[in-house]
């Protein structure tokens, strides 16, 4: 658990009440309340992972300096930029998904009086990230780099978003457009970026590097987030509910998921016809007979292999890098995602 975790959550308060007190817009009580509401609501309940390794990656990029208040503050604000991105990202996702939950409560479109409401406020949480950044960056050095770094991952974000949405559409589900190579594409641009290049990105702009030297790093982040989405993929059907918190639904909702990609693979012509006839249907027989299917072609074990021959792939990448404070960056995201449960 991160030691800086009720500092940041603190940085949320205040970044929040300069927001509800934009000088560019004249609120009323309602138009605030709303907004304070629609934040409270969507951006700070979840794990917070992807805001906090922000400021992790920064203190060990110091080296073990001490970080001074405003250090702790500014690295906060920009792990909360991620936070309200994801927000963004994950208001809009649900009303495209049509989902029900999210994080144990129901979907903001979903609250009464919100529905479509909720797409303008995902375009406000967009908006607010300019501002936070404004407010706080405005005179440093690399506040065009942040601008940039922000504009192209949404960009990278949005067009994952866009491939993963087209390849399932209703009414053309076609198992056989499923490889390898599409679901690396997917969770490359859809997941990798945003939730493991981007802290790291910051973390360095702050720490006054360069990212153009530091397209390895991105490389390595971008293989992590690829890896951490196989678990996600694996963790969907073998995880338990209780310990992942949700009940998965990747074989009900057709998705490109590396365990169907891999079942196609390994799949005689007699299992790749039961995929076909059961993969993507509500039943819950068809999902058992996928799922059977998984555990007959030892998906288990398929995974079990990948997972340890990504990680001895990641670490070799990781030691030949030249800076040992990166190294400590790099370690410190994969020590939190090899072999987790959830």
């Amino acid at each position: 658990m991160s030691e800086f975790r009720s500092k940041f959550l603190e940085v949320y308060s205040v970044l929040k009440s300069e927001l509800l007190n934009d000088p560019a817009f004249e609120f009323t009580d309602d138009s605030r309340q709303w907004v304070e509401r629609m934040l409270d609501y969507n951006v700070p309940g979840g794990k917070l992972n992807r805001g906090l390794s922000v400021i992790d990656s920064y203190k060990l990029l110091k080296q073990g300096e001490k970080l001074s208040d405003d250090e702790v503050f500014l690295a906060s604000a920009l792990g909360w930029c991620i936070e309200w991105l994801q927000a963004y990202f994950l208001v809009l996702d649900d009303i495209m998904d049509n989902s029900v939950t999210r994080r144990g409560q129901p979907c903001w479109f979903r609250v009464p009086k919100v529905g479509m409401v909720a797409v303008n406020d995902g375009i406000m949480l967009r908006n607010h990230i300019p501002r936070i950044l404004k407010n706080h960056f405005r005179e440093k050095p690399y506040y065009v780099d942040l601008l940039d770094l922000f504009n192209e991952v949404e960009f990278q974000t949005a067009s994952g978003q866009m491939i993963d949405l087209i390849t399932t559409l209703e009414g053309e589900k076609n198992l056989s457009k499923y490889s390898l190579p599409l679901h690396h594409r997917i969770v490359r641009y859809k997941t990798a970026y945003y939730s493991f290049y981007l802290p790291v990105a910051c973390a360095l702009l702050m720490a006054g590097e360069n990212l153009d030297n530091h397209n390895d790093v991105k490389n390595i982040l971008i293989d992590m987030g690829t890896y951490f989405q196989v678990q996600d993929d694996y963790l969907d059907c073998f995880g338990h509910p209780d310990v992942i918190g949700k009940i998965g639904t990747d074989i009900e909702d057709f998705k490109c998921s590396w365990l169907v990609v891999k079942a196609l693979e390994l799949s005689d012509e007699k299992q790749k016809t039961l995929l076909h006839e059961n993969y993507g249907k509500a039943d819950k027989d068809c999902v058992a007979k996928v799922k059977e299917l998984y555990k007959a072609l030892n998906l288990e074990g398929v995974f079990a292999e990948y997972e340890s021959k990504s990680c001895e792939k990641l670490i070799k990448s990781i030691d030949i890098h030249p800076s040992n404070a990166v190294q400590a960056v790099l370690k410190s995201f994969l020590a939190k995602i090899y072999k987790r449960q959830k």
